[in-house]
């Protein structure tokens, strides 16, 4: 999707569709009004015939207006013209896309001439995110049901202070879109080795990135993350990025670390075959910490960020590991599997461990998909929070009213650790069913050696399916991205 900003212009010269806004009493925009008298009164004609009072939600459609060039004028009720915020600008602007993505029009303008150059750059951040489809394998799709808008261009009064606005967020869209795109892929596409060669390739925009493969990863005694995928054909693989943006090349990092599991058998605990598909999307922690990286690189973030990428794929082979088998972990712990489904924290043990034995980050921030139980907490808008530093969970909590990726703290009562005690072992796997995610959370904070960490639980946020949410189309949310480009933007830049 091309989109581009522009000067105010001859509405009456202007083809294709328009989306136009209209706020509380009817009031028209600038340019809608612009359009309006163009058009011999037309618009406020059709608002009067309907009742359109410009309540926020309503739109009016108006199909080939006598006297303009468009094809259709969409008009967007806005409400009160102070609601009309940067979070606002983006769902407007996602809408009006949605609304028209298959009208016929190859070009939409939209009407944000009358706001800050802000607003109209996010505003072309909420067509680039709305607009997002992954359609590489539809081969069939009728031409109905196949958008035809091509280029949205947003009117905005100052266009050079829009772009100059739109740049670090167009990187934020690149970011979401690649995270979306690693999300969406079927796993006999994007299995370990093929994740990691897809952020290879993002070393031209000045990463760097290392590959660790199996025999690496087994001398430095990784024997909780290469458990899960010994039931596997594919190779795992530990994936080091690295973005040196800081004035000082040598200054202490920060880490963010991503459970990679890009498919999720269960093992041979295995799961049950309704909604197996789906757990293609099980590396959503790994996808956004790539994006992530994208993101910093591409925008020139002035931080040292490390990301890490613990791939895997769990199957039920003859050789898989069993329930009862007791692993050792690059730490030195030794752990119970009970069940080989809780195998995202066995992949996040050692490489939270390598991450901060290796890189001495200020923190690390871990991405994981990890448990059901996150789902009957908090439903599906809400990640969870889990940290043992109460200064990285307020700037994560701020970053999240911020970006709009919403998390919800949780505790870590040092007494359910009671539930994860093994007799056999120094700690075992999974905790039974109540705090399920809690214990889940407390295992990982086994590994992370008292640095400032803190642990997201994305299971319930990083695919909607559907979705009501105009900038997320149904699949894969990309999650992650825009609340740590955030998190860092706001707390760890300078």
């Amino acid at each position: 999707m091309q989109v581009e900003f522009v000067a105010r212009a001859d509405g009456a010269k202007a083809s294709g569709a328009w989306a136009v806004l209209a706020f509380e009493g009817a009031t028209l925009s600038t340019e809608a009004a612009a359009l309006d008298q163009a058009a011999g009164g037309a618009l406020s004609r059709a608002l009067s015939a309907v009742a359109f009072t410009g309540a926020k939600g309503k739109t009016l459609d108006v199909i080939a207006p006598a006297g303009l060039d468009a094809s259709r004028v969409l008009v967007i009720g806005v409400g009160d013209a102070k609601s009309l915020d940067a979070a606002r600008a983006e769902t407007l602007a996602a809408e009006a896309f949605n609304a028209l993505k298959t009208s016929g029009a190859e070009v939409l303008t939209l009407d944000f001439a009358d706001g800050s150059a802000e607003l109209a750059a996010r505003a072309a951040l909420g067509v680039r995110l709305g607009s997002y489809r992954f359609d590489r394998y539809r081969t069939t799709e009728k031409p109905e049901k196949k958008p035809t808008l091509k280029t949205v261009r947003i009117v905005a009064d100052d266009v050079a202070a829009a772009q100059a606005a739109f740049a670090p967020l167009s990187a934020l869209a690149d970011g979401v879109t690649f995270t979306r795109d690693l999300v969406s892929e079927p796993a006999n596409i994007l299995y370990p080795v093929e994740f990691a060669k897809r952020v290879k390739a993002l070393e031209s925009l000045g990463l760097v990135v290392e590959i660790l493969g199996e025999d690496e990863m087994a001398k430095l005694g990784m024997g909780s993350l290469l458990g899960v995928g010994l039931g596997s054909a594919r190779d795992s693989q530990l994936v080091v990025i690295r973005w040196n943006g800081a004035a000082d090349p040598g200054a202490q990092p920060i880490a963010f670390v991503g459970k990679g599991v890009c498919f999720d058998t269960g093992g041979i605990s295995l799961k049950p075959a309704d909604g197996m598909e789906d757990m293609k999307w099980d590396m959503g922690g790994a996808g956004a910490v790539s994006g992530l990286m994208l993101t910093l690189a591409a925008r020139k973030a002035k931080a040292n960020v490390v990301g890490i990428l613990g791939l895997v794929e769990n199957m039920p082979d003859g050789a898989a590991q069993r329930p009862g088998d007791i692993v050792t972990s690059m730490s030195g712990q030794t752990i119970e599997v009970i069940n080989t489904d809780a195998e995202g924290r066995l992949v996040l043990a050692d490489a939270l461990w390598y991450c901060q034995d290796r890189f001495k980050p200020k923190f690390m921030v871990d991405l994981a998909t990890l448990t059901g139980a996150i789902i009957i907490a908090l439903g599906n808008d809400y990640a969870g929070l889990f940290s043992n530093n109460d200064e990285l969970a307020e700037n994560l909590l701020a970053a999240s009213k911020a970006s709009g990726d919403l998390l919800w703290r949780l505790p870590l009562p040092a007494g359910y650790e009671k539930q994860i005690e093994s007799m056999a072992a120094d700690v075992k796997n999974v905790g039974g069913r109540p705090g399920g995610s809690i214990t889940a959370a407390l295992f990982i904070q086994k590994f992370v050696n008292g640095l400032p960490w803190a642990h997201l639980d994305i299971a319930s946020t990083a695919w909607k399916k559907p979705s009501a949410i105009a900038t997320i189309p149904d699949g894969a949310t990309g999650y992650g991205v825009r609340l740590l480009d955030r998190l860092v933007a706001d707390f760890y830049e300078g």
